[in-house]
């Protein structure tokens, strides 16, 4: 089950992103958890990643929201012979996550909250149920 996605930009320095996309979106960001990095979500569920890095061509990675993201892999290595998906966690991020490439290089990924009750929580208010 899908249930939320980011999706994340480069940028060669932060400060400089981090003001360009707060202007461009007209908010203040969501999220800063840490260097190098600031999120917004965009609307309920859909989170834009400014990070600082090295530039990359094209676009990604597309991360989708998953309940348990190492039988996500498996499937992934099973049905679609994904042969590098490491999961990362980070002790400041509250989720653990992975990226992989389809076969025309875009970078995909999966993640996956740590706090299983606020994963709850986040997958209630974004589908608009009072259980899942």
């Amino acid at each position: 089950m899908f249930f939320e996605m980011t999706t994340q930009v480069r940028v060669s320095n932060i400060e400089e992103g981090h003001k360009w996309y707060e202007t461009l979106l007209n908010k203040k960001a969501d999220f800063l958890p840490h260097d190098g990095f600031v999120e917004w979500e965009l609307i309920p569920g859909c989170w834009l990643q400014v990070a600082e890095g090295n530039l990359t061509e094209g676009n990604g990675p597309l991360r989708l929201g998953v309940t348990n993201i190492e039988a996500e892999r498996e499937r992934l290595i099973k049905e679609l012979t994904i042969d590098s998906f490491e999961i990362h966690l980070r002790p400041e991020v509250p989720v653990k996550w992975g990226t992989f490439t389809d076969p025309w290089g875009n970078r995909l990924g999966f993640f996956e909250y740590l706090d299983k009750t606020e994963e709850q929580e986040r997958v209630k208010t974004i589908l608009g149920k009072d259980e899942v």
